[in-house]
């Protein structure tokens, strides 16, 4: 575990940058941020777009996280947060039996909004993508490249944390859209592991086992750095696919060792929940269970699509956005100031559109 304590002020004239809060400046309130996967670039990007929000909001970020993802580690942790006094907890959600002990956190009067990685179990908020619907894109880009409806051979699939709803919703939709070529035959979803290490080696042990492999898929964040290595080191033999706008990623897929990566808004997925937090405890206000759509980001050499509204970007501009919290918080000012109280406030939509 690693734990972090930031103390933030607010600048003049910032709280006009995402919503008002009425009443005195929020620098009382303490948000505690708990991730897994420590260590994860993609995390990290997350708890940066959290840090922005408190930064922008006046409040106290205090994070933690845990290695790979024990649920009872995550849980201990968000106890931890609530044990300690802080007034709001956003936490990724690895796993259901963490649903009791959270919604008990939530009966005891400390909000809560989940991100990343759900329970339907908990009653509490969601940011995420759509994970259903960023596996069909992300298969889709993939069938396109091999040969479209009449592609043929062999696909694999790979899943870092096997169970987790978000990547099993994920491997459907790849799944959904490969099954339109007939000729393609799926293999997986295999457990590739989260650290770098393991996942390479457990890529590399698949693709020795099936080598005329035409596409080789992940679904978690270190899956494509994996496989632009491990083409780069087999001629670049197979298509590459997977997730998340990390600097490695982005390398792979600029260098030709990968073809695509989507990214599922890691500086949203960390700003949104913060922001829903400090709004609901500045006004006294119960936060519903519901799904808040982070967007998706579908990214190749030739095309960076950022979503969200947000103004188009070149490739090497999304290269210095994955390396620098600043410039992608300042990036992100015009989607920021989207985030007024009233949006806040406003029921968001049913969980299982996340699904959808």
């Amino acid at each position: 575990m690693a734990i972090t304590r930031f103390k933030t002020t607010l600048p003049l004239g910032a709280l006009a940058l995402a919503f008002s809060v009425s009443g005195a400046f929020a620098e009382d309130i303490t948000i505690g941020f708990v991730a897994h996967a420590q260590g994860d670039p993609f995390v990290q990007q997350i708890q940066d777009g959290a840090q922005a929000a408190a930064n922008d909001l006046g409040v106290k970020l205090v994070t933690a996280q845990q290695a790979g993802g024990a649920p009872e580690g995550q849980l201990k942790l968000v106890q931890n947060f609530a044990n300690s006094g802080a007034q709001g907890i956003a936490t990724s959600v690895p796993g259901e039996s963490m649903a009791k002990g959270l919604n008990d956190t939530i009966s005891s009067g400390v909000p809560i909004v989940q991100f990343n990685l759900l329970s339907k179990a908990v009653n509490a908020p969601y940011v995420g993508e759509k994970s259903v619907e960023s596996g069909r894109v992300l298969g889709r880009m993939v069938l396109d490249k091999i040969g479209g409806e009449s592609a043929k051979g062999t696909v694999i699939i790979g899943n870092c944390f096997p169970g987790f709803p978000v990547l099993e919703n994920r491997a459907k939709g790849v799944e959904e859209s490969l099954a339109k070529a007939s000729g393609i035959k799926v293999l997986g979803p295999f457990d590739v592991k989260v650290s770098a290490v393991d996942n390479y080696n457990h890529w590399e042990q698949l693709y020795s086992a099936n080598p005329d492999a035409v596409a080789l898929i992940g679904l978690c964040a270190p899956d494509v750095t994996s496989l632009g290595k491990l083409n780069a080191a087999n001629g670049d033999k197979f298509v590459a696919g997977g997730y998340d706008l990390t600097e490695l990623n982005l390398k792979a897929v600029k260098e030709g060792h990968a073809y695509v990566t989507i990214g599922q808004s890691a500086f949203v997925q960390g700003y949104l929940p913060v922001a829903l937090l400090v709004n609901a405890i500045k006004g006294g206000k119960k936060l519903d269970p519901g799904f808040y759509n982070a967007g998706s980001q579908i990214v190749t050499a030739d095309k960076v699509d950022m979503g969200n509204g947000l103004t188009p970007i070149s490739f090497d501009e999304a290269q210095k956005l994955a390396a620098d919290p600043k410039a992608t918080a300042a990036y992100y000012k015009a989607w920021t100031q989207t985030l007024t109280a009233d949006m806040l406030s406003a029921r968001p939509k049913p969980i299982s559109a996340e699904s959808e």
